[in-house]
């Protein structure tokens, strides 16, 4: 594995003409030409958003507000229905919204956020309900994690198909302390806690049989994967049904992953980080006997979050390419991937804003959600294909 890859250097840059249908300008990229249209101009700190059957959309916003976009419109009334929650610092809230694979009959939306717990402790926790008449009915609790701590909440929600939802959870930002024996003791490394999770559910709650960990007594058997830190973007293979998970560093080191059952992916161990404050190695190494090395990672980092892996047919050349979000970088990112491993990388729509999630909508279009740190409205965009021999 080669952590930093061989970039295309496929920048994308801003062309002369302009389409006769909008004036967005062109966007070029080596395989594809592209505008951005702004779908709707103004959202407050949105993470995630959802295509339903029949052409709605639902956009999730942190201080807790669900809203549906309808025919390009977007509703004035949020979503009733959705429990309280705690959005008290600048990473809780209402963080993803996921329809079932059978939405269409069961009409179950699949819902993470940051829950109170009273004081000033929160958690993470998983709530399914059913959306009928623009609310939420039926609102069950399908998980609530142990863990507690600041940030870091996780909350990425993916579905295999086969019965089962993955929910990744993160370390809380409990701090990385000390030499490799101490960083070995941290709560991301001890399987009796949440911390640093990626979690596996029967679509109801209940802990599958064949998890990794359900017969050893002092873990939680809910746990897939450990060692993470902060698993922003969670996707599972269309073609392949592997999963697949982006990771939050520190300062430098983002990380894409093949997540694999019972397997330990580090942190804080190994990687490529650096401390805040005195910008020395938070880790001993890069690599370590039984842990999990990345199949790409981001020096410095660029703040990853949101996944989803391309298979429209709008953006063809694209079929295949894993798409992700820079929050810090401010920019797309687009890994072209050969089975297991990054072949080559191309960002997109630099300076373009904080990237907390990148869709890909039922008829293959690309949508990305922007969100402000200060709370400030901001926009959710559209890519969509220029034919290039229209342009000059």
């Amino acid at each position: 594995m080669n952590p930093t890859c061989l970039s295309l250097a496929l920048v994308a840059g801003l062309a002369t003409a302009a389409s006769a249908q909008t004036n967005a300008p062109v966007l070029r990229s080596a395989l594809h030409d592209f505008r951005v249209v702004t779908v709707v101009p103004e959202m407050v700190q949105p993470w995630a958003i959802a295509f339903l059957p029949g052409g709605d959309i639902l956009i999730t916003e942190r201080p807790g507000r669900l809203r549906i976009l309808r025919n390009g419109a977007l509703l004035p009334k949020a979503v009733e229905g959705v429990p309280a929650v705690s959005s008290a610092n600048s990473q809780a809230g209402l963080l993803e919204v996921v329809p079932h694979p059978d939405f269409a009959t069961n009409r179950l939306l699949y819902i993470s956020y940051s829950k109170p717990l009273g004081g000033d402790d929160t958690t993470t926790a998983l709530i399914r309900a059913k959306f009928e008449n623009d609310r939420l009915t039926n609102v069950e609790e399908l998980f609530q994690s142990v863990s507690k701590g600041r940030g870091h909440y996780g909350g990425k929600i993916a579905f295999d198909g086969k019965g089962h939802v993955f929910l990744s959870l993160g370390d809380r930002q409990v701090l990385p302390e000390g030499d490799e024996a101490a960083l070995l003791k941290h709560p991301a490394q001890d399987l009796s806690n949440h911390h640093g999770t990626i979690v596996r559910l029967h679509e109801d709650g209940r802990v599958p049989a064949d998890n990794p960990f359900v017969n050893n007594k002092s873990a939680k058997p809910e746990i897939w994967s450990y060692g993470h830190r902060n698993v922003q973007g969670l996707v599972v293979h269309p073609q392949t049904g592997d999963v697949w998970a982006n990771e939050h560093g520190p300062m430098g080191g983002d990380e894409w992953n093949r997540v694999l059952p019972g397997r330990n992916y580090g942190w804080p161990v190994v990687g490529f980080g650096v401390n805040y404050v005195t910008g020395k190695a938070i880790h001993p190494g890069t690599m370590r006997e039984g842990m999990e090395a990345p199949k790409h990672v981001w020096v410095p980092s660029i703040g990853i979050s949101g996944a989803m892996i391309y298979t429209g047919d709008k953006f063809p050349q694209w079929r295949g390419s894993a798409f992700m979000g820079g929050m810090a970088g401010q920019r797309l990112e687009r890994l072209v991937m050969r089975g297991d491993n990054v072949i080559a990388h191309e960002s997109l729509v630099p300076g373009m804003g904080r990237i907390r999630d990148v869709r890909q909508s039922p008829d293959g279009f690309i949508y990305l959600v922007v969100d402000d740190r200060d709370g400030k409205p901001t926009p959710i965009y559209r890519l969509e294909p220029v034919d290039r021999t229209t342009v000059r």
